[in-house]
């Protein structure tokens, strides 16, 4: 019959569009993934408001189950299929929705607020953001580093970046596996603190590539964006590693060139006794071109 892919927005249940929570209380099964991102309430709080009962839908079930769980019934029955945010920010659910249409499935779209858009709630203007990239967490196996690329090319183009930060939930305990017991570990958010000090990182090990400065170039940490809660810190990269933004979600900007407009909006949100000047803000390409080649 249908699948609706419905965004619930940032905040709480009451986010949610009217044509969304209509097709909600329409649906004869309703899912909410819990796993590329969190709402600030819990599911009960979901199901009292929608008067409906909701599946957790994790990474398992919609990886790997999704065909059975999912699309099967939606190809005779209503099915809801709730994401914070916007339903197209995340690959998952494009994969979703194309495996839906392969299967003859109708697929709806209910979009909503997604931190894409909230991030211009710092000052700075959507459509000087290039690439947005995304921040694992490390461990002492494995480290990557392939968002610095693209960093560096934002930066070069004068533009912000948009950093994701990582979400581990309902990771396998693989201790515990070896012993025989199926158990998962805490779920873990990254917070803009832990993925200023990666960067920082990074920056002292390709250091010759300039993407981006750790003492004066100008970041953004975003905290809980559209909920009552929302805090957003303006400083450098040293100062942001040291900056407690409270609970999740977490993003992080690391700007590019920006106008005066956006200064002056960002300028309220800068740590107290911040280095950074607002006549400092100098861009990758305007640097000696041998400090870029090198």
């Amino acid at each position: 019959m249908t699948l609706y892919m419905i965004g619930l927005g940032l905040g709480d249940e009451k986010d949610i569009t009217v044509r969304g929570l209509e097709l909600v209380q329409q649906a004869d099964m309703v899912f909410l993934e819990a796993y590329t991102s969190i709402l600030g309430i819990d599911k009960e709080r979901l199901e009292a408001f929608y008067d409906k009962t909701i599946t957790i839908a994790d990474r398992g079930l919609v990886e790997n189950d999704a065909e059975s769980l999912i699309l099967e019934p939606a190809k005779s029955q209503k099915v809801a299929f709730l994401v914070v945010g916007d339903p197209v920010c995340a690959t998952t659910h494009t994969d979703l929705m194309l495996r839906a249409k392969q299967l003859s499935i109708k697929v709806e779209m209910v979009h909503n607020a997604s931190i894409m858009g909230a991030a211009g709630a710092c000052g700075l203007q959507l459509y000087n953001f290039g690439h947005t990239v995304s921040i694992p967490f490390w461990d002492d196996k494995w480290k990557p580093t392939s968002f610095y690329e693209k960093i560096k090319y934002n930066r070069q183009g004068g533009m912000h970046t948009l950093c994701l930060l990582d979400i581990k939930v309902k990771e396998p305990d693989f201790d515990a596996m070896m012993k025989g017991r199926q158990k998962f570990l805490p779920p873990r958010y990254m917070s803009v603190q832990i993925a200023a000090q990666q960067l920082l990182e990074v920056e002292d090990a390709i250091l010759q590539q300039r993407a981006y400065d750790g003492r004066t170039t100008l970041c953004i940490g975003l905290a809980r964006m559209g909920q009552p809660t929302q805090k957003i810190v303006a400083g450098t990269l040293q100062e942001l590693s040291k900056a407690d933004l409270g609970g999740p979600l977490h993003s992080l900007i690391i700007c590019g060139e920006c106008h005066e407009l956006e200064l002056e909006v960002v300028k309220e949100f800068l740590v107290e006794g911040s280095t950074y000047q607002l006549d400092n803000n100098t861009k990758l390409e305007s640097l000696p071109p041998s400090e870029q080649e090198r």
